[in-house]
């Protein structure tokens, strides 16, 4: 997979300007985040790391995720994908982190839709969460690719409010 460049160097720009960290918690993509941040820019500065979680079992015991919560809505929600950012961040002791599941398949426990929710937390508090939503006609790694770009092109928005601000 190639990412936009000009994306990722904004990222990468942003986080080493303020002196700022990143981790990542996914599952539906599989490792594409951890992908597009270890090709960064200057990547060790400001990302320590990431885990794919894929299965209940691995979110319960690496992201702390409520197994009973989770089990009801097959690990695919908001807060299930909140919870994953906040305690990735603190694994990872990151200012900033982004967490994102959901399903690049239609299935039935997506009642045959592809969609993902992620969140972004920053500084210990959740100040993003979203439900990302495709044609069900998407093929997996299609939808798997979106849900990554989408999500880096919605975190530079979300940095860019922060530098704003400061």
């Amino acid at each position: 997979m190639e990412f936009q460049q000009n994306l990722l160097n904004y990222i990468s720009e942003a986080l080493i300007t303020t002196n700022e960290t990143i981790s990542i918690a996914e599952s539906v993509t599989s490792g594409l985040f951890q992908l597009a941040f270890s090709q960064m820019p200057n990547a060790g500065m400001f990302y320590k790391g990431g885990i794919t979680a894929y299965s209940l079992a691995q979110k319960v015991k690496l992201l702390n995720v409520d197994e009973n919560e989770a089990d009801l809505c097959d690990c695919v929600s908001e807060s299930v994908s909140e919870t994953m950012a906040l305690n990735v961040a603190k694994l990872f002791e990151t200012d900033w982190s982004i967490a994102v599941t959901g399903y690049a398949n239609p299935i039935r426990n997506s009642t045959y839709k592809i969609y993902s929710y992620y969140s972004f937390a920053y500084k210990g508090e959740i100040i993003l969460s979203k439900k990302l939503e495709l044609h069900p006609k998407t093929q997996a790694l299609g939808a798997q690719e979106y849900y990554t770009e989408f999500i880096l092109g919605c975190f530079k928005s979300e940095i860019n409010k922060l530098l704003i601000l400061k």
